[in-house]
């Protein structure tokens, strides 16, 4: 119908035609700019793998003698054939997920990459197609958007490197050109991958938690491309991310909980709320290790399992001291809505005043409201902070080489010395005469390499082996580093316990020999 001058103009814009408008190339840049934290951008691609139905994931740092070369994340996913990759590959193009998937946008995967490295590739096979290849770079998203074509040779000998994970089907994902690896000074990786692995791990442990409990293997893993054990190098470090429950209590703090309310919300319906209180003090992973206690208090909210916010109250309240031991369990519905929504990243839920105002009238089954169980937490941290606590000395944490369940059980049981580096074990050659020697400088316990199939059973150790026999020696020498002079006594204890540990192993020895003859 023809556009009649004044004719209902405040209610419609009367439109003569259309016109389809390629996004400028400046756009691209954009995708360089949103704010991913790295543990962020990483758990964006994980969530890609396991919506692949992956339940297997290994993120894998590469690096040499002198730097850090690059990331891959490597998958047993359903994998993609050539026209899937070019539909992940395009920029601006929106997915169609089904009901119970993580990705939400469609852009996860490029804006994630590209917001830390200069060039993302990715390669996949399928159990009916070959493998392929995908290239975006910086520059070719400046050039009209263009994707490189992997060379087929270079994706099947990629997809082979990994046949440990990759047997039929998967994706590898790689990052190249990685900003933050190319600011780390020569002999300064292996303190920056050990920051970086560890925030990694309990970011990962803790928003994917409740698929890492249901038996997702996920693995933070980096190999020195540079050693000669063999044609792809040596793994020099391996950690098996565990779950980081934020309601992993084994008592409550109250009796009568977890206690579940119900919130009657405009525009959305009943919103269930799971409420927690954690005991007071309490020393678990789960409510000392992933934050500051002051952020970790408030909502939890969940989207198909994946948790999306950890903590705040989101302008329902302000964060009190005194509340530290409230968390509150939310599920998001999967589809959209216009009251709770999901950042891009997936790591920040926005409310509406509809949400607030029906958290106000929530109440249990009981018909108690909401507010009664803030005033339950804050009870149970005021008894809780009467009690009489011995205080344990904080030590200086253990790093690379340890286990990391040992790990997370000293950091559960005694509080870190703020600032210090972790304390490294490292399998190296040393005289017959050591069974190991202290760098202090380097923060490392050295350990004789020429002991170490005496502690494996006589198989080949992985890079956090022997986790008895170093932690017995983390108890010992913990207190031996972060010094200023070295005194003699503490010198001469290192020589007898090391006299000790010498006769110990040769103890061993004999016994394996008696055994096996």
């Amino acid at each position: 119908m023809p556009y009649e001058p004044g004719a209902n103009w405040q209610y419609d814009v009367p439109t003569t035609g259309s016109t389809h408008l390629p996004p400028d190339a400046g756009y691209g840049k954009a995708l360089t700019n949103q704010g991913y934290g790295f543990e962020v951008a990483v758990a964006d691609l994980i969530d890609n793998s396991i919506d692949a139905k992956a339940d297997e994931i290994v993120v894998h740092f590469l690096r040499d003698a002198d730097r850090i070369l690059t990331l891959l994340i490597v998958d047993n996913g359903e994998g993609m054939d050539e026209a899937g990759l070019d539909s992940a590959m395009t920029v601006g193009r929106r997915r169609d997920y089904g009901e119970g998937a993580l990705g939400l946008y469609g852009t996860g995967l490029k804006a994630a990459s590209l917001s830390h490295a200069s060039s993302l590739t990715v390669v996949s096979r399928t159990r009916r197609s070959r493998s392929a290849g995908r290239r975006l770079t910086a520059e070719g998203i400046e050039d009209g958007f263009r994707c490189d074509t992997v060379d087929p040779r270079y994706a099947q000998e990629l997809v082979d490197r990994y046949d440990g994970i990759i047997e039929w089907q998967g994706t590898v994902v790689r990052w190249d050109n990685v900003r933050a690896f190319e600011t780390v000074g020569r002999g300064q990786s292996d303190q920056f991958l050990s920051k970086a692995i560890s925030r990694l791990e309990t970011h990962l442990g803790l928003y994917l938690h409740r698929y890492l409990q249901r038996g997702l293997k996920l693995d933070i893993a980096v190999w020195d491309v540079s050693s000669r054990e063999n044609e792809l190098g040596e793994e020099v470090d391996h950690i098996a991310v565990e779950a980081l429950d934020p309601f992993g209590y084994k008592v409550p703090g109250k009796p009568g909980y977890p206690r579940k309310f119900t919130a009657s919300v405009e525009g959305l319906g009943d919103v269930n709320l799971t409420a927690h209180i954690w005991p007071a003090k309490s020393r678990q992973a789960g409510f000392r290790q992933i934050g500051a206690l002051s952020e970790r208090q408030g909502f939890y909210f969940y989207r198909n399992d994946r948790l999306v916010q950890a903590g705040g109250w989101n302008g329902w309240r302000n964060p009190e001291g005194h509340l530290v031991l409230a968390r509150v369990a939310i599920d998001l519905p999967s589809r959209e809505n216009s009251v709770l929504s999901l950042d891009v990243k997936k790591e920040k839920v926005t409310v509406t005043p509809a949400f607030t105002e029906g958290i106000e009238k929530a109440v249990d089954s009981k018909g108690r409201i909401f507010r009664s169980y803030l005033a339950d937490a804050e009870s149970a941290y005021r008894d809780g902070s009467r009690r009489n606590e011995i205080v344990r000395k904080p030590v200086t944490p253990p790093g690379k080489g340890m286990d990391p369940k040992v790990k997370r059980v000293i950091k559960e049981e005694l509080p870190e010395k703020p600032g210090e580096d972790p304390i490294a074990f490292i399998w190296s050659a040393l005289p017959s005469a050591q069974f190991f020697s202290l760098d202090r400088e380097r923060n490392a316990v050295i350990l004789n390499r020429a002991y170490r199939d005496d502690f494996n059973e006589g198989r080949r150790g992985g890079s956090n082996d022997a986790p008895v026999t170093k932690a017995l020696l983390y108890l010992l020498l913990e207190d031996c580093f972060g010094l200023g002079r070295w005194e003699r006594t503490r010198q001469d204890r290192v020589d007898y316990w090391n006299t000790i540990l010498l006769a110990s192993v040769e103890v061993q020895r004999e016994r394996r020999t008696q055994v096996t003859s």
